[in-house]
């Protein structure tokens, strides 16, 4: 039967368990282009935040 050589810390206890907490990324429909983004994030395909343009977007030419 396998028995722990040494007492594990709190700290150590602590990293193990540290995973434990990590849950999946949320995500919002955009109410333009109806895809799936990240909240309170920038969409990168149409430069726009909260319904104000941001950043230019490169046109494919």
């Amino acid at each position: 039967m396998a028995v722990p050589k040494r007492k594990v810390s709190p700290m150590k206890r602590g990293f193990r368990r540290s995973a434990d907490g990590l849950k999946t990324p949320t995500y919002v429909e955009d109410k333009d282009s109806g895809e799936l983004k990240r909240p309170h994030h920038i969409d990168l395909k149409t430069g726009r935040y909260r319904g104000r343009q941001v950043l230019n977007v490169k046109s494919d030419d």
